[in-house]
């Protein structure tokens, strides 16, 4: 019996994939285990592999073809056999109990949560509405200031009333349209889904997002045809697709929808010099690695932010309450040759520097692989991004949307600075904090930034 070859699972974030090229021919013989073909995420590359052995046979699939994730592609049987899955889609939900089946759920009764804990403000007016009709709301990118309320006397959403909302203004959309509609507050009700049978995609709800933050025009910034261009000779030409896509619409988004104010200090960062020569030399057999300054930094960081925790947070999904953040996940901008990628490091307050680091080369040498996890992309606080090694002094990046800030680093040179009266030369480092003025003023962003300079240039005082 033929097997079905389908797209894993590859995290809780991805949900659909694009198919970027085949391993082997149609027909060829595989065993288990053998790569067969490669997709790629919004993130990174990814290598499937047969899940069983005999002959494959594709599907009716072509490269740069987007498909959800548990498609059938292909199956794995008989020389003599054709392409015939036992389904196109395997079911990502377990198998609802007997009377779940019987009652649908849009007709099933909801319980009333108490409504002091409960309650949430949505959007830009009072919109009453329960944890869970939030959740769907939110899963399914419905503004709650559409939907007409039922509970609590008929001033509050519960989720039946999103239910209803759902299947009277029902637009079917792709699981990362609806996911990054919820994230960015927009009702898909009046997006156009450019999709097959008007299906929304992400690059539908980007183009919407745009269009609500330029006032309803047509799009946030020029197009080509209304810039003037020179008759300029073109050397070659690279498509604005994949992870340039995700820069191009995000960093656009991060750059329109922040009130961004840049503070820049510089840090003695002699010592810290001499204490990383003194692990290199101590530490690098016993730790399996190098020690380098972006784990010293980011320890730093890390701990600064779990004391400071105004700004590990971020704006909420209705753009009604400053969230501080229990978790101190510390993202790291990492260039590559597909562009740039920002693995985490979770939890990175509560990390040794030997751990600490150890988790930082092994997703840096996985992004710039393309091998990075998807889990391994998503859910940081704060990022730091460090030119230092491109003689780089000083820099403004942008702020990683939904973080409230970004710390650039900048390179280490020797200056002649006075110490106690006395010129000397030191090794000094230019520190770039670019925040949100809408969620932190500046004097508490300096604070935050003073003790990291401090901590900089007195490491001794968090690495012993």
């Amino acid at each position: 019996m033929a097997v079905d070859l389908f797209i894993p699972k590859m995290g809780q974030t991805v949900e659909e994939v694009t198919l970027i090229n085949w391993l082997i021919k149609d027909g060829d013989k595989v065993a288990f285990g053998d790569p067969v073909m490669e997709v790629e995420t919004d993130k990174a590359i990814f290598t499937v592999e047969a899940n069983g052995k005999g002959y494959i046979h594709f599907g009716p699939f072509e490269k740069g073809q987007v498909v959800p994730v548990l498609t059938v592609v292909g199956t794995i049987g008989k020389q003599d056999e054709t392409f015939a899955p036992s389904a196109a889609v395997i079911s990502t939900e377990e198998e609802p109990a007997e009377e779940e089946k019987e009652a649908p759920k849009a007709e099933a009764p909801v319980e009333e949560e108490k409504l002091p804990d409960a309650v949430v403000e949505a959007a830009s007016e009072k919109v009453f509405a329960s944890p869970r009709a939030r959740k769907l709301a939110s899963a399914k990118g419905v503004n709650l200031s559409s939907v007409t309320p039922t509970g609590g006397e008929g001033v509050r959403v519960v989720e039946n009333d999103v239910i209803a909302y759902l299947a009277k203004n029902a637009k079917s959309a792709t699981p990362i349209a609806a996911k990054l509609a919820g994230e960015m507050g927009l009702d898909l009700s009046g997006v156009t889904g450019t999709g097959p049978k008007g299906t929304i995609t992400r690059e539908d709800v980007e183009k919407a997002v745009r269009q609500r933050m330029a006032g309803g025009t047509a799009a946030a910034a020029p197009v080509a045809g209304e810039i003037a261009y020179a008759p300029n000779k073109v050397l070659e030409t690279k498509p604005v697709s994949g992870v340039r896509k995700i820069i191009f619409d995000r960093m656009g988004m991060s750059d329109q929808m922040t009130a961004r104010v840049t503070l820049v200090t510089e840090a003695d960062v002699t010592e810290l010099v001499r204490f990383r020569n003194k692990l290199k030399a101590e530490k690098t057999e016993a730790w399996g690695y190098k020690p380098g300054f972006n784990e010293m930094i980011g320890l730093i960081v890390a701990q600064t932010l779990a004391k400071y925790c105004y700004m590990n947070a971020r704006l909420s999904q209705d753009g009604t309450q400053i969230e501080m953040l229990e978790d101190v996940n510390l993202a790291f901008a990492v260039d590559t040759d597909r562009g740039l990628l920002v693995p985490v490091i979770k939890n990175a307050d509560q990390l040794e520097l030997k751990d600490l680091g150890a988790k930082f080369h092994a997703l840096a040498d996985a992004a710039k692989l393309g091998r990075v996890l998807p889990d391994d992309l998503v859910g940081g606080t704060f990022t730091i991004t460090n030119l230092g090694s491109y003689g780089v002094d000083a820099f403004t990046p942008v702020i990683n949307l939904p973080e409230l800030a970004i710390l650039g680093v900048g390179r280490i040179q020797e200056k002649v600075v006075p110490v106690n009266g006395v010129a000397e030369i030191r090794k000094m480092m230019t520190l770039s904090l670019v925040f949100d003025h809408r969620l932190v003023d500046g004097a508490p962003a300096a604070k935050f930034l003073q003790s990291i300079r401090e901590l900089l240039e007195d490491p001794i005082m968090i690495f012993m």
